[in-house]
């Protein structure tokens, strides 16, 4: 199988929408891929993987799925679709069966910086906009920092809980980005879980907002990845 013929969906996280995603897209684009990017309410964990589910119905040929921060439990569970043939984890969370964000991150590890995650409101999640910039994306334009903060998409404390099902890492093959200066997902707590779903890895200077300061690197692993799975 020709790596072109692989359609690549791309999968956000919390408090952001798919916009972020632009820089990979256009990349990805230029070099021939057919992209989608999904618009993922960040509602509840079901809901995410419905959003998600349609976005790879929908898409021409075999898939294979990219996921950023919570976007990493959206493709571990949606990624059980026959369609979907790899997946590409972006400093993202990689649950296994029964686990949840809110389970993996109720162990944090020792040293390490705390999201500020403000309380719940409604049943919804919100990064507090002063330090939104240092934690989130601390090495894009400080301009885009601050819109980001003002424009959170509020996440929903059902998809924080959300716990996989069925983890399709454990029979697809997946691949990692480790973001070395991310002060959101630790970036020895991304070694630990890419390490446990056997992932091909690689490890890139950026915040958790990496996909955006970095988008070649992203956009090269994704194409590794299409191109390891197509020779396959």
């Amino acid at each position: 199988m020709n790596a072109l013929a692989l359609s690549i969906v791309l999968v956000h996280g919390g408090f952001v929408d798919g916009s972020g995603w632009e820089a990979v897209d256009n990349i990805l684009k230029k070099d021939g891929y057919n992209v989608s990017v999904v618009q993922n309410p960040t509602t509840s964990l079901a809901d995410d993987v419905a959003f998600t589910k349609r976005v790879i119905n929908a898409a021409p040929g075999p898939v294979l799925l990219v996921g950023h921060s919570y976007g990493g439990v959206v493709i571990t569970e949606a990624g059980n679709d026959p369609k979907v043939k790899g997946l590409v984890y972006v400093a993202a969370f990689a649950p296994d069966k029964g686990e949840s964000v809110d389970s993996l991150i109720k162990k944090p590890v020792p040293g390490a910086p705390v999201p500020p995650i403000l309380a719940p409101k409604d049943g919804f999640l919100l990064l507090d906009q002063a330090k939104f910039a240092a934690a989130f994306a601390a090495d894009l334009d400080p301009k885009k920092a601050t819109f980001m903060a003002t424009s959170q998409v509020p996440w929903g404390v059902a998809a924080l809980t959300g716990a996989v099902t069925e983890a399709s890492w454990k029979v697809k093959p997946s691949y990692y980005l480790v973001a070395k200066d991310d002060k959101m997902i630790p970036p020895q707590a991304q070694r630990g879980m890419s390490q446990r779903i056997n992932a091909s890895v690689v490890e890139v200077p950026g915040s958790h907002a990496v996909y955006m300061s970095q988008p070649k690197a992203v956009a090269d692993l994704i194409e590794k990845a299409a191109r390891e799975i197509s020779a396959k």
